[in-house]
């Protein structure tokens, strides 16, 4: 599975976590108002154990948010800065963190060193209609960790 591919998972939480990850994808594709989508953490390194969750940066240009994709019960929502975390846990008990923030959370002049540790946790483009996401990457390549 390419999301968690060389993980410690078991197949059937790996199915589930592609299904997950295709399902927000194809969400966030379909809006307007999303212009960039990453999975990050441990589904993106390829290192997903048992306990991990699936940890997404949707970008958006709204600036109130009111729609959320089909992926289980919201159980929290809390701020981190510029980014608001939505907490999903699926009937099965797979947490899916979807952390909501706008354009500016991709900014490369600089490169904000929060942003930078997240992408270099590990980070995978899933949807970037403008192009957005791959200079970020691109940039914290290039950037000291």
């Amino acid at each position: 599975m390419r999301g968690v591919h060389g993980s410690s998972v078991s197949i059937a939480r790996a199915a589930e976590i592609e299904a997950i990850i295709d399902a927000v994808t194809l969400w966030a594709s379909g809006r307007p108002d999303v212009v960039g989508l990453l999975l990050v953490g441990s589904c993106a390194r390829g290192a997903a154990g048992p306990s991990s969750d699936v940890d997404f940066v949707l970008l958006t240009t709204r600036s109130a948010w009111d729609s959320d994709p089909a992926i289980g019960e919201l159980t929290r929502t809390r701020s981190w800065g510029p980014i608001t975390e939505r907490r999903f846990v699926t009937s099965s008990g797979l947490e899916v963190e979807l952390n909501i923030g706008t354009p500016d959370w991709a900014a490369v002049t600089p490169v904000d060193p929060g942003t930078l540790r997240v992408v270099n946790d590990g980070a995978r483009v899933l949807h970037d209609p403008a192009g957005l996401l791959t200079v970020l990457l691109d940039a914290c390549r290039g950037a000291a960790p």
